[in-house]
């Protein structure tokens, strides 16, 4: 009788949701399972302090942000997901009025007393607010920082008491209901509904952070969203598991094609389908490349990621090579909105620092560095070059821009000659003081690292600068370069959300200790980003990042390098994939067939 009581009472929580949703119980089936793999090691999992790609992939199944992606739409398309509909913007782009879906649940919790608990807009206004609480030190604040009405001056007195007070009212996050949020901006702000997209603004409990929050304030074990799945086994560094949110809502399946000739494909698979279909997610942490590709043809894994050094065991002119493609092997290949850039830490004694031999350091070593060469040997040729800090399928992208830096170690060698950066006895490079010059250069320790080590120490060798490789863990690379630690590396970034603001601000000093990897602070620099930030894309826009690229390249804090392919490629069981340019995983999606026993 219990459980009858309860599947009515699942039954009646059901007409709450959208009518996309239909009803509360997850469609999933248990016996579909997906074998994924990640290439380097997660950190954890919540969405304030998640700052690595392999993370958001967790983080993005188990949470919910207000908006989402289309799936198959190019370029990529804004649409709800727990907002009821598009935000109504007023006020010429200063205030956002946002309704929610009504009954979206937390699934049953310890937290929550073993019940279920219904998601309302103020647990999306404790989620912002929390990205402020000063014991996080959360690497995403810039999303908000300057923007809302109030929440600067919260921020200050948060950071002044060191108290986080998620009770304080914010004046731009406005409660009209439970299910209504009205942002107030300081100034118009045309990526509002992107940032409302991007995973460190999912929706956490009040109930689960106190619950389960370590002395730092952070839940990297506990993740409870309200999203299509649930973590339910983690063995750090090495497997993680996610299996269906049982009572998660669902939707069904119906994305229009575009232009790509496969969309119609998807489309005839998946069209009208209850979503998510695959119960099971076994995620593997597989570090070399050759052990990937071995469990790929051993039939252990389902879909995953061929970067550039494998590339050429699978692909020919970026398509499947005849043995892979006879055996029903699917690719999906995009260019990755992202960059790979180099950096020089402006804080280093050695390398940093705005004097004019400071910068003829940096700018020979940039010109000493042949980019092209690293994408054949490291990337198999399986990126492409760039000039501009805007990649492709980014709006603000500028295919003509020509970079004042090139490659010329010629010139780079009478640039430290002239700067006073003499060779010593054994041939290298003292600092103009006479003291030795050496360079420490930080990459992970995996075989991609590795090559990149060995290439930057050819660059070194070119302009007789004394380079010392040093290899590192993922988590520990990024924990290092936040404290502003690392002298130099190669840093990769790909886009939160399609627009050239999210990779210009990379360079902004006061996103120091958070995406600012090279934590630069170039005074002209800052100034015209300020300005950037009041307007739309557009010509206007475009004119001020141009003036800012060519200040970063005058001091050279960073340099362009790279885009690299994505290459996925999934087994012939695998239904309807297709892979997203901005969302991080695409499993809810898409469908498996069952393994024959």
């Amino acid at each position: 009788m219990k459980s009858l009581l309860r599947m009515m009472l699942l039954v009646c929580l059901a007409g709450g949701l959208s009518m996309q949703a239909g009803f509360a119980a997850s469609p999933a089936d248990p016996g579909k399972v997906l074998r994924y793999v990640f290439v380097a090691a997660e950190t954890g999992f919540d969405p304030a302090i998640s700052r690595d790609l392999y993370s958001a992939q967790i983080v993005q199944s188990v949470f919910e942000t207000l908006y989402t992606y289309d799936y198959l739409a190019r370029p990529a398309k804004l649409i709800p997901l727990t907002a009821a509909a598009m935000p109504e913007v007023t006020d010429g782009g200063k205030t956002y009025t946002i309704h929610l879906k009504k009954g979206i649940y937390f699934p049953p919790d310890p937290a929550f007393k073993g019940k279920p608990r219904e998601l309302t807009m103020a647990d999306y206004v404790y989620s912002y607010k929390r990205l402020m609480n000063p014991k996080l030190n959360s690497p995403h604040t810039w999303l908000f920082d300057g923007k809302v009405e109030g929440l600067d001056e919260y921020a200050q007195e948060a950071r002044k008491t060191g108290h986080f007070d998620p009770d304080r009212k914010v004046s731009g996050f406005e409660l009209l209901d439970r299910y209504t949020l009205r942002i107030h901006l300081k100034r118009p702000d045309f990526n509002l509904g992107m940032i409302l997209a991007h995973e460190p603004t999912s929706a956490v409990a009040r109930e689960v952070i106190e619950k389960y929050q370590d002395a730092q304030g952070q839940v990297m074990a506990n993740p409870v969203g309200t999203g299509p799945y649930m973590l339910t086994e983690w063995v750090r560094g090495s497997r993680m598991v996610l299996t269906a949110n049982p009572d998660f809502r669902g939707s069904t399946w119906d994305f229009k094609a575009g232009s790509d000739p496969e969309d119609q494909k998807i489309v005839k698979e998946l069209k009208g389908k209850r979503m998510p279909q695959i119960g099971r997610i076994e995620i593997s942490v597989m570090l070399e490349d050759q052990s990937r590709l071995l469990a790929f043809q051993n039939d252990e894994v389902d879909l995953f990621e061929l970067q550039g050094p494998l590339a050429p065991q699978v692909l020919k002119d970026g398509k499947l090579k005849p043995e892979f493609a006879k055996k029903g092997v699917q690719l999906s290949r995009i260019v990755d909105p992202e960059i790979s850039y180099y950096y020089w830490n402006m804080q280093d004694p050695v390398l940093g620092g705005l004097s004019k031999e400071k910068i003829a350091l940096r700018r020979a070593i940039a010109m000493a560095h042949d980019v092209k060469e690293e994408i054949q040997v490291v990337w198999n040729g399986e990126a492409q070059a760039l000039e501009y800090p805007i990649p492709p399928g980014v709006v603000g992208y500028d295919p003509n821009y020509k970079s004042s830096l090139q490659f010329d170690p010629t010139a780079a060698n009478a640039l430290l000659d002239k700067f006073g950066y003499k060779k010593d006895a054994d041939g290298w490079r003292t600092l103009p003081d006479g003291k030795p010059l050496v360079v420490r250069f930080t990459a992970y320790n995996d075989s991609v690292g590795q090559q990149q080590s060995e290439m930057w120490k050819k660059t070194y060798d070119l302009i007789h600068i004394h380079m010392e490789g040093v290899r590192s863990p993922f988590p520990d690379v990024l924990k290092a370069e936040k404290q502003c630690q690392l002298q130099t590396r190669v840093a990769p970034w790909i886009a939160d959300y399609p627009d050239g603001d999210n990779f210009m601000q990379l360079f902004y000093g006061p996103n120091t200790h958070q995406n600012n990897n090279g934590c630069s602070q170039i005074p002209q620099y800052d100034a015209l980003y300020e300005q950037s930030q009041k307007l739309p894309a557009g010509p206007e826009r475009d004119l001020l990042y141009h003036k800012m690229t060519r200040i970063l390249e005058v001091y050279t804090p960073v340099r362009m390098g790279y885009a690299r392919y994505r290459n996925m490629i999934a087994q012939p069981r695998v239904i309807g994939y297709k892979k997203h340019p901005i969302l991080h995983c695409e499993w809810m999606y898409i469908d498996i067939e069952k393994r024959k026993p």
